[in-house]
């Protein structure tokens, strides 16, 4: 599996993680811990998708998402939410911003990469 990727989380470890994880792949990554900065990368370069972190400082990920969703110069990436917060209406209404899938956390390293490769192979070349 081939692809750019964006990891969107304010907390180093929730970062460092995902890393890891990506780091077992041949998926490339870049790292934002804010959702402003991550849109900036969006506007500068193309990901094939972003692990969004819901809880964020000023803008939560959920703006983010629907933000991405709204505006064609972030391209259209797969856009997975990583939440603490499993509660199904809280699934329901991330999902309703725009996000293409939900990850919850403690991430399960198996199901986050078998959700990226079924989601990017969708996708056609990542």
């Amino acid at each position: 599996m081939r692809g750019h990727v964006l990891i969107v989380d304010d907390n180093a470890d929730n970062r460092k993680l995902l890393a890891f994880i990506l780091d077992e792949t041949e998926l490339s990554y870049k790292e934002a811990s804010t959702a402003e900065e991550g849109l900036e990368l969006l506007r500068k370069e193309r990901f094939d998708a972003v692990l969004m972190d819901i809880s964020l400082p000023t803008m939560q990920g959920d703006e983010a998402i629907a933000e991405i969703r709204r505006d064609a110069t972030y391209g259209n990436p797969l856009l997975l939410a990583v939440t603490a917060h499993a509660i199904k209406g809280e699934r329901e209404r991330i999902l309703n911003c725009g996000a293409d899938g939900v990850v919850v956390k403690p991430v399960d390293e198996d199901d986050l990469l078998s959700t990226l490769e079924q989601k990017l192979k969708g996708a056609g070349d990542g």
